[in-house]
Formats: C-alpha cells, sequence, structure tokens
C-alpha cells in the first residue's frame, strides 16, 4: 500500500523502535492534546529505558502496532490487557494516532485492523474496549465501522487548557 510520501508497513514495533515511538508519541500529545489523557509533560519524564521495558514488557498480551511510511513511523496504536483474574477478558486499545497529513487514506484503519486481529486472537480475550474524545468524530466513525459499540459517555473526562472533553466508551466483542 502507498501512502502519501511512500510504502506504508504496518508492524508490531520492539524494544529497538523506541527512539521513533518515543518521538511520534511526543507529537502526538502535542498536536492533539484533546485525543489523549497523558500529557507532554508526563511523557517527557520517561526516558528511552523506560519506553524500551514498555516495547519488550509482554508482548503476548502488551503491544503496539506502528505505520511506517516512507519509512517512518507515522502511527501507533497500543493494545494492553487486563491482569486481574476477574478482568483478564478485557483488553484496552490505547493511544492511537496517525499523523494528520496521512489520514483519510486507509492507513488507520489498517493499523487498527492488525491490531485488533492480534488482541482478538489472545486466548481468553472476551471483549476490548476503546475510549476517544467525542470531538474526534473520524476516529469514532473508525471504530464504529471496525465493531466497536458505544457503551458510556464520560462527561468532563479531561481538562484541556481550561476546556472540558468528554471521552466517549466504545468495546468491541470477540468470538
Amino acid at each position: 500500500m502507498n501512502g502519501a510520501s511512500g510504502e506504508v508497513e504496518i508492524r508490531f514495533l520492539t524494544a529497538e523502535d523506541a527512539e521513533v515511538y518515543y518521538a511520534v508519541r511526543a507529537e502526538a500529545l502535542e498536536s492533539e492534546p484533546e485525543a489523549f489523557s497523558s500529557s507532554p509533560e508526563e511523557h517527557s519524564k520517561l526516558d528511552l529505558n523506560e519506553i524500551r521495558r514498555r516495547l519488550a514488557g509482554d508482548p503476548a498480551n502488551n503491544f503496539v502496532a506502528g505505520a511506517f511510511v516512507g519509512g517512518k513511523l507515522s502511527g501507533t496504536a497500543g493494545f494492553h490487557r487486563q491482569t486481574g483474574p476477574k478482568t483478564r477478558h478485557k483488553g484496552m486499545v490505547w493511544g492511537v494516532y496517525l499523523a494528520a497529513s496521512l489520514r483519510g487514506k486507509g492507513i488507520g484503519r489498517r493499523m487498527m485492523t492488525i491490531l485488533l486481529e492480534r488482541a482478538s486472537k489472545i486466548e481468553g480475550v472476551e471483549q476490548i474496549m476503546i475510549s476517544v474524545s467525542t470531538t474526534r468524530d473520524a476516529a469514532r466513525g473508525l471504530y464504529q465501522s471496525l465493531g466497536f459499540k458505544p457503551f458510556a459517555i464520560e462527561l468532563r473526562a479531561l481538562k484541556v487548557n481550561g476546556k472540558y472533553v468528554d471521552e466517549e466508551y466504545m468495546v468491541m466483542r470477540v468470538s
């Protein structure tokens, strides 16, 4: 598949991708503050060893898909399986981001599809959740088209620069 700037490769990140992931995550938090509960300040306190540890930690239950366009990491989406004995049947998609210039080209859909395919094959995972700011219509539409169903809205979930942002929670049942 070709993107605006070249060939598109979707693959799962490893500890060796820590530097480029760190940079893209910082870009995401800076450029889309209403889309993430994490802040650029929190992210800047992480060192590369912590990022490497997180990317390599438990690849069977926690992983990050990356969209590389023309060899450059331009998008990410993470998955985390709950660890408690009463919640291990659930997983959460987090940190979904794609550079603005690449949106609307099917790259985000492809990245999410690959992430969800892997997550849905984890033995014992029965449902996958995602949350999205209600101001993100395109993202909400993508998630619904992938099979997520809305089940709740948290009012005033985030406060960004003095403005409140509501968060919609969605779930996908895994067969």
